[in-house]
């Protein structure tokens, strides 16, 4: 199979609001989502397998390695999450983008 064939099949198009050219903005978006909105948003996909904690823990990596002081508070909420795992790696993009400010 060529690779333009692939993209022309339905199961590797982009759903809808993940083709966003803006990493930070996109992990906002998923570091925010509640559990019904993610399995809205992924019925059918395999990203469900990743399940909305690996998501946000993802979102959250991205965060501190690419965020500025806009997303700390995207993040400081991310510390309320109901996922432990989540709530460390907010904690540590906190710490990346406060370093970063002060360097």
């Amino acid at each position: 199979m060529k690779f333009t064939t692939a993209l022309r099949e339905p199961a590797f198009a982009a759903r809808d609001g993940l083709a966003s050219p803006n990493a930070r903005a996109l992990a906002r978006d998923f570091l925010t989502m509640s559990q019904s909105e993610f399995s809205a948003r992924f019925k059918g996909s395999a990203m469900k397998r990743a399940k909305r904690r690996g998501l946000a823990r993802n979102a959250a990596v991205v965060l501190g390695n690419v965020g500025t002081r806009e997303d700390v508070p995207v993040l400081e909420a991310a510390l309320q999450h109901d996922e432990l795992l989540v709530r460390d790696h907010a904690t540590l993009a906190l710490r990346q983008i406060m370093a970063r400010s002060i360097a």
